[in-house]
């Protein structure tokens, strides 16, 4: 994936196409975050435990971030990642929805996983919904566990899935196999079958 798809975040109308002219773009988003909170670039990766040249290349789409510089400007921001790709909300939405049609749903791919957002058109979700492809094949692949705010449901689509967590012996999971945990508590997850294993994540925001 370019660094310029990656950067910019197509949302989904009702109707299941793609809006052209609505694109919510990852660098603006932080750097509209940051703003928000009155931070300098300088103050703002302080607080994220990055380079200030890796945050503005990230804010000028310039960089498509890691998972782990995801993390560390999700916990810097004080929000879960999954919010990072949740655009602020503009006056209240009842009665809403929205259909995520096959192959309408917003990519996002790290080293390890290949994501895909769905639901991308609805603010301030009390839930955010994404099937990934499991690329890694060892845990030695992640830099750290994984943590973010939050609780995490995950199904195993296709394939034949480890999860490993910080507190528990890893878990051999297949095709129907479920589980809900906390997403605070570190977590990765390889595909141990011979093709890239499919899951269905679903993460709910705090």
């Amino acid at each position: 994936m370019s660094t310029r798809n990656a950067n910019l975040i197509q949302i989904s109308r009702d109707d299941g196409a793609t809006d052209q002219g609505e694109p919510l773009n990852l660098g603006a988003r932080v750097r509209d975050l940051r703003k928000s909170r009155g931070w300098t670039l300088e103050q703002a990766a302080r607080q994220a435990g990055l380079a200030r040249s890796t945050l503005s290349k990230i804010e000028n789409g310039q960089m498509s971030p890691t998972y782990d510089a995801l993390k560390k400007l999700a916990v810097g921001l004080e929000i879960s990642v999954p919010q990072l790709f949740t655009p602020p909300q503009q006056g209240q939405i009842n009665g809403r929805m929205d259909v995520t049609r096959v192959g309408r749903g917003t990519p996002y791919a790290t080293a390890t996983y290949e994501h895909t957002l769905m639901a991308g058109s609805l603010r301030q979700k009390a839930m955010m919904p994404y099937t990934a492809r499991i690329r890694a094949r060892k845990i030695e692949e992640f830099d750290g566990w994984v943590r973010h705010d939050g609780e995490e449901f995950l199904y195993v689509l296709t394939g034949v899935i480890r999860l490993y967590t910080e507190f528990y012996e890893p878990v051999e999971m297949r095709r129907g196999d479920s589980v809900y945990y906390d997403a605070t508590m570190g977590h990765n997850v390889i595909s141990t079958s011979p093709e890239d294993a499919t899951i269905l994540w679903v993460t709910a925001l705090t």
